[in-house]
Formats: C-alpha cells, sequence, structure tokens
C-alpha cells in the first residue's frame, strides 16, 4: 500500500518551501484544517494527511495492535516524512495529534524544526495535583456511553467540545465528522486518546514548540496548557480568546496570526 493512499495525503504550497504538516484531531479529517492550512501554501509546503481509520484513509490499513497507542500514530507521522523526505517540518497537532507529533520528535529529532499543539493535552484525567479536566469515574462513563450508543454519544459530545453555542452549525459539522468514522475504529482511538498518559514524555522534547491555548476548553482546560508549558523544556504559552477545543473551525483567523506571529518572531 503506498503511503499516500494509506494516508490521502494531500500536498500543496510551495514544491521546496519548509514543509509544514497539519495533523487532526479525534474524529476528524484532514478538512478540519481547510480554513487553516491554506494561509500558509503561498509560504511553505503544506502537507495534509488522514490518520488511519478515519477521513479518506485506507481502512484495511487499520491494525488494532498497530493503533493500540499513540506511538502507532506517531510511527505513521514519521513513516510520512521519511517517504516525502522532509526536514525542518513544523508540524502543527490539533488536541489528540499535539501528542502524536511530541512522541514523533521525542523519537526522531532532527526532522522538526517546531510544533504547533492546538489544545493539546497529555493526560485528561485528574491526578494528585495534576488537573486534566476529568475524574477517573467521567472517563470510564464516557467509554461506557461511546461503547454502547457511538451515535448518541457524538451528538451530545459534538456540541460540549466545540463550546459555540450561538453557532451550531459547527457542533453540526463535528457531529457529522464523528458519524462518518467507522464505528469499531472510533472507539478504540476514543480509549487510546483518552486513557493515554504522557506526562512523563514531555520534559524529553527538544522541539520548540507553541501552545495553543483555547477559553473555555472543557477537553484541555487552562490549567493543562499552563502544565505543558511547564514540562516542555522550549514551550511559548499562547491563551486565545477561541472558545471550545475547535479553533481550527471555530477562530481560524486567529489560529493562522497566532502560528504566523510566532514563526515570524523565530
Amino acid at each position: 500500500m503506498k503511503i499516500d493512499q494509506k494516508h490521502a495525503l494531500h500536498i500543496d504550497g510551495l514544491p521546496h518551501g519548509q514543509p509544514m504538516m497539519f495533523s487532526h484531531g479525534y474524529g476528524c479529517d484532514q478538512n478540519m484544517w481547510r480554513l487553516v492550512a491554506p494561509a500558509f501554501s503561498g509560504t511553505h509546503r503544506v502537507v495534509l494527511f488522514d490518520h488511519v481509520g478515519v477521513g479518506r484513509s485506507d481502512l484495511r490499513s487499520y491494525d488494532p495492535v498497530r493503533y493500540s497507542n499513540l506511538e502507532g500514530y506517531a510511527s505513521d507521522v514519521l513513516a510520512i516524512i521519511h517517504e516525502l523526505g522532509l526536514s525542518e517540518v513544523i508540524f502543527v497537532g490539533h488536541s489528540v495529534s499535539a501528542m502524536i507529533g511530541i512522541l514523533a520528535a521525542i523519537r526522531e529529532p532532527e526532522h522538526f524544526a517546531h510544533l504547533i499543539l492546538v489544545g493539546p493535552s497529555p493526560s485528561y484525567i485528574d491526578e494528585g495535583d495534576y488537573v486534566g479536566g476529568f475524574q477517573r469515574a467521567d472517563i470510564a462513563e464516557m467509554m461506557d456511553s461511546l461503547d454502547s450508543n457511538y451515535l448518541g454519544w457524538s451528538s451530545v459530545i459534538a456540541p460540549i467540545i466545540m463550546a459555540n453555542p450561538h453557532r451550531p452549525e459547527l457542533s453540526l459539522e463535528l457531529i457529522n465528522s464523528f458519524c462518518a468514522t467507522d464505528p469499531d475504529i472510533a472507539k478504540r482511538f476514543a480509549h487510546v486518546t483518552f486513557l493515554s498518559d504522557n506526562r512523563a514524555d514531555l520534559p524529553k522534547l527538544r522541539t520548540p514548540a507553541l501552545i495553543l491555548q483555547c477559553t473555555d476548553d472543557v477537553i484541555a482546560p487552562r490549567s493543562v496548557g499552563e502544565y505543558m508549558h511547564e514540562y516542555l523544556p522550549e514551550s511559548t504559552l499562547v491563551v486565545m480568546n477561541a472558545t471550545g477545543h475547535c479553533p481550527n473551525l471555530s477562530a481560524p483567523d486567529e489560529t493562522v496570526a497566532a502560528i504566523r506571529h510566532y514563526l515570524d518572531s523565530r
């Protein structure tokens, strides 16, 4: 299976520009970057892809063992980089893809120039002094609901994730994205996403990182962004005016401006 078919690769922008690799979050696909990625096509080589199991990726390539943890997804990111011969990559990861990018950059830092982490979280579960946003019982209840009624769960959780009640079309798009994903794969990816704990990996990262923290983000609250800023050795924290967990959809102009300001300053 060719890697471009496996991940529905889409490459745009300057053929010899510095690569920007956009990686989508849980329940989404590369289409979620359509309002952000084009802003950089005039200055960078833009690489978009779908994680295996979602979007237009090849579902036959999905391996429950390989994708039983985030390292499997990080291996895919590195495989794309190797196949395309990319270097000095600016990796833009939303939600769970932020941690996927961190894991990839820890393993092979020589390929990465910067990480742009949009709504990242190393762990969603409260533990001791760490406030991840959810009690362990909350996550267990969420997983039970997802396993028993994935479509119903999607319709309930999407408006909470989006947190833009005055713009119901955004929640509807997220619901449709969730519902377009194979339910069994979506359930497995949810377990991997919400039960992973990568806090111990943060100090290992040597690639400079921008943390984009949204306001009123239930999935990754401000305490998480501040925690990541504290434990990532070279990071910049920007608190956005955008509300919710998906500023790439709800506030694309602010997202583009924050990324551009960070890159221009370096």
